[in-house]
């Protein structure tokens, strides 16, 4: 999929309105976590545009896409209830979502040595949801918001040039184990 205008102003209307929800952020920790879930993302994407990687491009905005379409539709048909009953779209948490697609868009397309960063930013993110002031989320939300964003991305995403790294199971002999395989 070769990104066009209306797609990069699909995803640019995405992450605005995922920053509209952070204008009630009360502490440093939740403005962090609130400037994070956008940044991860736009790192990953802005990465693709650096390199004129089309495909890349292309698999990002899927996968951000298909995140953010999942982790919306079920905050809306879910109506689990915020702690402190600050409204009801609590499940899953969206700013999760968007972070762990981020993170592991870097980790899927380039590799465990800049995706390691990445998700450390994506679980503060979440932690950042949960933590004091916030309250916006419990445990449950955050994993979920994590899962879907990893697993949104692990479907849409391939990597860069065909480096990263592989995991495979080894069965035989009453041998069992996994390789671990690195492409570069």
């Amino acid at each position: 999929m070769k990104p066009t205008t209306a797609s990069l102003g699909l995803l640019c209307a995405a992450l605005v309105f995922l920053d509209a929800t952070n204008s009630q952020a009360k502490s440093d920790t939740e403005r962090a976590g609130d400037i994070l879930q956008i940044v991860i993302p736009a790192a990953a994407f802005g990465t693709e545009l650096h390199l004129r990687d089309g495909k890349g491009e292309g698999q990002f905005l899927e996968s951000f896409l298909a995140d953010i379409g999942i982790a919306y539709t079920l905050k809306y048909t879910v109506h689990k209830e915020r702690p402190e009953h600050k409204g009801d779209h609590a499940f899953p948490s969206g700013h999760t979502a968007a972070a762990f697609q981020g993170a592991s868009f870097i980790q899927k397309r380039f590799g465990w040595r800049y995706g390691i960063p990445a998700y450390v930013g994506a679980a503060f993110v979440g932690w950042s949801r949960v933590e004091g002031e916030s309250d916006e989320h419990d445990a449950t939300d955050v994993v979920a918001g994590a899962a879907i964003g990893t697993l949104c991305t692990y479907f849409f995403t391939t990597s860069y040039q065909g480096r990263g790294v592989s995991i495979a199971p080894v069965v035989g002999d009453g041998t069992y184990g996994l390789c671990i395989g690195a492409r570069w």
